[in-house]
C-alpha cells in the first residue's frame, strides 16, 4: 500500500480539526466507544462500592515488645511482632516511634504493618540483610530480572498491607547499591515492597522513598487497593515507581509518584490477566514513562479506566535524578502477546512529555525459556478522550503496529496539545525501521518523528474528533501523518 501523507491544513485556520480535512473520512463517534465508556463507569462505580479496606482486627503489635533494643538492628524484632500478629489472628504491627532500621521482613496473613507519623523504616544498607525469597510460581519476571530481595516481602497471603503516616526509605543510592541501568537483571539491587500471589491487599497513605531498584511490585494480586501514597524514588537507576502485573479487581487513587523510571507501570510478566483497574485523582511523574503498559506484556491488559489525572515529567521544583522532560506520557505497549484492549483514559493533563501519548504493537516474543514464543498479540479499543496539557517536547506522538499485525480501534476525542517546536530536521516516515522486536520506548526512533503532532503507521480505525495539537514556534512538519498500512483518521 502506498504511504498516505494527510496535512491538516484545517487546523492552521481553526483551533479544532474541521470536517473537510484531505484524506479524512467523516464519521460518528464510533459506537464501540460509547458501550466502553458505558461499561466502564458501572465498573468504576461497582469497585467503588465493594473494594474497600478489608477490616483490621483491633491488636497492636509492637517490635519493642518483641526484643527491640535501643540502637540495634530490628529486622529480628519486627519479624517476632509479625509472627505473634499473625498468630494472633491478624492485627496491627505498628512502628511507632524513631527510626527502625530493618533487613527483609516477611509480611503474613491478616498482618497491617503500619509505620505511623514521626516513624521511619530505614532499609539496611547491608545487602546480606536481604535472604533471597524466590517465588514459588516462577514467572517472566523472575527469568528476566533475576530480582530475588525486597524489604517487604509477602506471597499468599490474605488480608494484607502496609499503612500509616511515616515514612519508609529505602536508602537506595548508588553508594549504598551499585548497579547499572539495564533493561534485563538487577542484582544487588532490592525492591522495597515486593507482593506475590496475595488477595485483599491495602497500601495506604504511607511516604515512600528511594528504592535501590523497583519501589513496589504486586504480581498476580486480587482485591488491591492502593490509596493516598506519596512516593518519590529518585536515588538510583531503574526506579519505578509503582509495578501492578497481572492484578485483577484494582483501585489506584490520590496518590503522587515521581519516579527515575517508569511512575505507574502495568505489566504482564506473571503471565495472568490485568482487569478491571480503576486509577482516579492521581499524579504521576517520571523521566521514562509516567503512565505505561510494558514492556512485559505476556498476559492481557483490560478493562482498564484512567481519569482525573496529571501525567509527565517532575518539574523544577522536585526531586529528579536526570533533569528531563518525560520520555512518554501515556504509554501503551504489546510487544510479547499479550492483549491490550478496552483502556479509556479521560480527562487528563499530559505536562513536560516529550511523546504525550504512544502506542506499540510489535513481536519481541519474551516468554520463559522453556515456553514457546508467541505470536505478536493484540491493541485496540483504545480511548484518550479530554486530554490536554503544557510544556510538551518536540519529538510528537506516535502510533504503530507492525507488518500484519494493525493497532485497531483508536478514539481521540476533545484532544488539545500544545508541542514544542523540531529545532532540528524530522526523520522521514520512509527511513523509520520497522523494528518489531525492538524494545519499546518512545525514544525508539527518533528525537524528532514525521509530524508534530501525531504519526501513525499499522493503524485501522483511528478516529479524531475536536483534536488539536500545536506547536509553540515554527515548524515545519504536518500535525498528522499517516504512513504506510495506516486508515486516513475519521473525523466528525
Amino acid at each position: 500500500m502506498m504511504e498516505r501523507r494527510t496535512l491538516l491544513q484545517a487546523a492552521l485556520l481553526a483551533p479544532w480539526l474541521l470536517p473537510a480535512v484531505a484524506g479524512a473520512a467523516v464519521c460518528a463517534a464510533p459506537a464501540w466507544a460509547d458501550a466502553l465508556r458505558r461499561d466502564l463507569d458501572a465498573m468504576a462505580d461497582e469497585l467503588t462500592r465493594t473494594l474497600r479496606p478489608w477490616p483490621v482486627p483491633d491488636r497492636v503489635f509492637v517490635p519493642e515488645a518483641y526484643g527491640l533494643r535501643a540502637g540495634e538492628p530490628a529486622t529480628a524484632a519486627i519479624r517476632r511482632a509479625v509472627d505473634a500478629c499473625a498468630a494472633a489472628g491478624g492485627g496491627v504491627v505498628r512502628l511507632g516511634k524513631g527510626d527502625y532500621v530493618s533487613g527483609t521482613i516477611d509480611l503474613r496473613s491478616g498482618v497491617m504493618l503500619e509505620v505511623a507519623e514521626g516513624a521511619r523504616l530505614l532499609a539496611s544498607t547491608d545487602l546480606r540483610d536481604y535472604p533471597e525469597r524466590r517465588a514459588r510460581r516462577p514467572t517472566v519476571q523472575d527469568s528476566n530480572m533475576g530480582m530475588n530481595q525486597s524489604l517487604i516481602f509477602a506471597e499468599g497471603c490474605t488480608r494484607v498491607g502496609i499503612r500509616g503516616k511515616g515514612l519508609i526509605d529505602g536508602r537506595g543510592t548508588p553508594d549504598n547499591f551499585p548497579g547499572q541501568e539495564t533493561t534485563g537483571a538487577t542484582p544487588g539491587r532490592p525492591f522495597v515492597i515486593r507482593m506475590l500471589d496475595c488477595s485483599q491487599v491495602v497500601v495506604a497513605d504511607i511516604r515512600l522513598k528511594d528504592s535501590p531498584c523497583w519501589m513496589q511490585n504486586y504480581l498476580n494480586c486480587e482485591d488491591l487497593i492502593v490509596d493516598g501514597i506519596h512516593v518519590e524514588n529518585q536515588a538510583n537507576h531503574n526506579n519505578d515507581g509503582i509495578d501492578i502485573d497481572g492484578c485483577r479487581r484494582v483501585i489506584v487513587r490520590n496518590c503522587f509518584i515521581s519516579a527515575e523510571d517508569d511512575a505507574l507501570c502495568f505489566k504482564g510478566a506473571s503471565q495472568r490477566p490485568i482487569d478491571r483497574v480503576l486509577v482516579e485523582h492521581c499524579r504521576l511523574y517520571s523521566t521514562c514513562n509516567a503512565l505505561k503498559f510494558g514492556t512485559d506484556s505476556q498476559g492481557d491488559f483490560r478493562n482498564v479506566l484512567v481519569r482525573h489525572v496529571e501525567v509527565g515529567g517532575p518539574s523544577a521544583d522536585m526531586r529528579a535524578m536526570k533533569r528531563r522532560k518525560a520520555d512518554g506520557g501515556i504509554s501503551w505497549e504489546s510487544v510479547d502477546g499479550g492483549t491490550v484492549e478496552r483502556v479509556l483514559v479521560h480527562d487528563a493533563r499530559i505536562v513536560r512529555a516529550e511523546s504525550p501519548l504512544f502506542l506499540r504493537l510489535g513481536d519481541r516474543g519474551r516468554v520463559r525459556p522453556e515456553q514457546a514464543r508467541p505470536q505478536p498479540g493484540r491493541l485496540r479499543r483504545i480511548v484518550f478522550d479530554r486530554i490536554t496539557g503544557s510544556d510538551n517536547g518536540a519529538r510528537g506522538s506516535f502510533f504503530t503496529g507492525v507488518p500484519g499485525h494493525a493497532i485497531e480501534d483508536v478514539l481521540l476525542r476533545d484532544v488539545d496539545l500544545p508541542m514544542g517546536a523540531a529545532a532540528g530536521p524530522a526523520i522521514r516516515q520512509q527511513d523509520i525501521p520497522e523494528a518489531p522486536a525492538e524494545y519499546p520506548d518512545p525514544h525508539m526512533f527518533s528525537t524528532v518523528m514525521p509530524a508534530y503532532g501525531l504519526w501513525t503507521r499499522h493503524v485501522r480505525g483511528l478516529a479524531l474528533h475536536r483534536v488539536r495539537f500545536t506547536a509553540t514556534g515554527p515548524d515545519p512538519r504536518p500535525m498528522l501523518l499517516t504512513g504506510l498500512d495506516a486508515d486516513p483518521p475519521c473525523t466528525p
